[in-house]
């Protein structure tokens, strides 16, 4: 039997965006305010999100799971960054399932975990689950009790 397709965000989904930037220098944030993910080497500071690493490895049993991101243009860093997060937090159940795109639409699937619309999550062609305290899931066992 084949498993349903579910691609999963990082920034703000799988990873504590907000709290790495409050946690740069003050001087850092001044200068970033207006473009906080071009921070050269911000991808690397990122804890995961309460639950996040957990509710991954319980839906890469149920689900043929990836991860589906963007990187920013004008912060090379990230793109390497993300890659080494996923590695350090998600381990051999994620390799080589990550996907950096600007244009999530683009991908087949059921499902696409993502707490903003933009970059072509809100035309994905799957359901998309609006994660995040803004969103109709605010929280990864709100995302479980659904999913699973």
């Amino acid at each position: 039997m084949n498993k349903q397709i579910l691609y999963i965000d990082m920034d703000s989904v799988l990873t504590d965006f907000c709290g790495a930037f409050n946690n740069l220098d003050k001087e850092i944030q001044e200068r970033y305010k207006d473009v906080p993910d071009e921070v050269p080497g911000m991808f690397n500071k990122m804890r995961p999100i309460k639950g996040a690493v957990e509710a991954f490895d319980k839906l890469t049993d149920k689900y043929d799971t990836y991860i589906l991101s963007s990187a920013p243009w004008n912060n090379p860093s990230a793109w390497v960054d993300k890659l080494e997060w996923v590695k350090k937090y998600l381990g051999l159940k994620a390799e080589k399932r990550l996907i950096l795109s600007h244009h999530k639409n683009l991908n087949r699937g059921d499902y696409l975990i993502d707490d903003r619309p933009n970059n072509g999550a809100k035309d994905f062609k799957g359901e998309w689950l609006h994660f995040g305290e803004n969103g109709k899931y605010p929280n990864w066992a709100s995302i479980l009790d659904y999913l699973l």
